[in-house]
């Protein structure tokens, strides 16, 4: 469980469950979901990720890798969402603390490359930052991964690196969409649990993207039936600004005029 040290040392006196998390941030998305589910209260820290707020001194004492989200709970840290949903899960009911390890591992694992695929395909949509907003990320971000990214980017992404990624999200949703075909609910049977809630977003994210989820029929029914739940509305739709959305629809529809959308990666079109 990745339970930290503070560098800010008076997060230990917080008393409560603290949140610092992104509107859009998938992994924050997850964390919120749960703690919905769960009808905890939480003190909200928004972090502006556009302003590069997850660069500054302040935040990385708080999350060392400069990522959202982090959570303290009475004076305890934890910073990666997977942990952080078992954490909050760990004393509610046991339909909730039902999980799958490999499917939390999976949802975990696909993270870099639904990074990769949501700056390319939805993000590239927003103008850049200024140089100098560019050039102060470079020197005050402590994580290396993190600030080479931000360099790939600016540069564009190699067509290789974006096949590769949407290959492993289409056959990441193929395996989901197999386990539902035995007619069952939810991921892991009949009960809602933390395998829902930590793919809840990534199937929404690429949703935007209009991926050809005809290709998963029951992964689509499925996911259908979960953003039905109140936790997906309060938690993540609530937190969506429109007018990103909107501009993400806008930009995708351009990128499927030129040819360029991710459905002509990974061999979505075949």
């Amino acid at each position: 469980m990745s339970e930290i040290e503070p560098g800010d040392q008076s997060l230990k006196s917080l008393k409560g469950l603290h949140l610092w998390h992104a509107p859009l941030s998938s992994c924050s998305q997850r964390v919120r979901i749960v703690l919905e589910e769960m009808g905890k209260g939480y003190e909200s820290h928004l972090v502006n990720l556009k302003k590069d707020e997850h660069a500054s001194a302040a935040y990385q004492a708080i999350h060392p890798k400069g990522l959202v989200p982090a959570l303290v709970d009475d004076g305890r840290l934890f910073i990666e969402s997977i942990d952080i949903i078992q954490h909050v899960a760990a004393d509610g009911p046991e339909l909730m603390r039902l999980e799958s390890p490999e499917l939390l591992r999976m949802a975990d694992e696909a993270q870099m490359d639904l990074k990769l695929l949501t700056f390319e395909f939805l993000f590239r949509a927003e103008p850049p930052p200024p140089p100098q907003q560019a050039e102060a990320f470079q020197k005050s971000h402590n994580n290396a991964w993190l600030r080479q990214f931000r360099k790939d980017f600016e540069a564009g992404f190699d067509h290789d690196r974006l096949d590769s990624a949407v290959r492993r999200i289409d056959a990441g949703f193929s395996h989901l969409d197999g386990l539902l075909a035995d007619g069952r609910e939810f991921l892991t049977g009949d009960q809602f649990s933390l395998a829902d809630v930590a793919w809840m977003p990534n199937v929404h994210r690429f949703a935007l993207m209009d991926w050809p989820f005809d290709r998963t029929p029951n992964l689509a029914a499925w996911f259908e039936r979960v953003s039905s739940r109140p936790s997906y509305k309060n938690a993540l739709l609530a937190w969506q600004d429109e007018r990103a959305a909107s501009t993400f629809a806008d930009y995708t529809k351009t990128r499927q005029a030129d040819g360029t959308d991710v459905r002509t990666f990974g061999g979505l079109s075949g």
